[in-house]
């Protein structure tokens, strides 16, 4: 029973509202120790753990290249671009992101745009820069924007990678049609995801031309 007390840990630590990444650690080197091993059996299990899976390490060197940018100006930079064109609003400049993003997607480029080092540093800012040339220079229209931006990313990504016939959610419902004895390729699944694309690319779209249409109105 010792051994699932790194799931109390967890559980009370989420609760305490603790660093997370200190609560997993102590979690895991409490569940080693109950489980017989010791303090350097556990450190060496990390380590071998950190090693297969070194490829998860790269996405922390973008980190620092994104803060480097912003330091020097980088979202000061793209609302400049955004306010010197004319025409550019909040729904058009999202709706060639989100088309943009579903493409990427569809071909198996997941992870060349999101959150961390596409929205934040230009996309959210591009899209505050067109809400306050179409007189939306409030706060709540700020976060308004920032939150539909971030939304325009999860709806791109999550609809578009279906249609890539490697990607994983296509590989699960492969294998649990088949044991039901339902034998299908995943290039079959993937076509009969183009159609739900297009569906969340109309909706969406239609949700930025709506906030258009309220910030004109505004």
């Amino acid at each position: 029973m010792l051994v699932l007390s790194g799931i109390a840990i967890i559980v009370l630590g989420f609760m305490a509202r603790l660093n997370p990444l200190l609560v997993v650690t102590i979690a895991a080197l409490a569940t080693g120790i109950a489980a017989g091993l010791d303090p350097v059996a556990v450190v060496s299990a990390f380590g071998k753990a950190f090693n297969d899976n070194r490829y998860v390490s790269v996405v922390w060197i973008v980190l620092p290249v994104i803060g480097l940018l912003e330091r020097y100006g980088l979202q000061q930079r793209a609302r400049t671009v955004i306010a010197g064109l004319k025409g550019a609003t909040v729904g058009r400049l999202l709706i060639i992101y989100l088309i943009i993003r579903q493409i990427a997607a569809a071909l198996g480029l997941t992870s060349i745009a999101g959150h961390a080092q596409t929205v934040r540093p230009l996309v959210a800012p591009m899209a505050e820069a067109a809400a306050e040339a179409q007189g939306g220079g409030d706060e709540e229209t700020r976060e308004e924007v920032k939150a539909m931006a971030a939304a325009t990313d999860n709806v791109g990504l999550f609809f578009g990678e279906d249609i890539f016939i490697a990607i994983a959610s296509i590989l699960l419902i492969k294998g649990t049609f088949e044991t039901y004895g339902i034998i299908l390729t995943p290039l079959e699944l993937s076509v009969w995801a183009i159609p739900t694309a297009i569906a969340a690319l109309l909706i969406h779209g239609a949700r930025l031309m709506l906030l258009d249409r309220r910030l004109g109105a505004r």
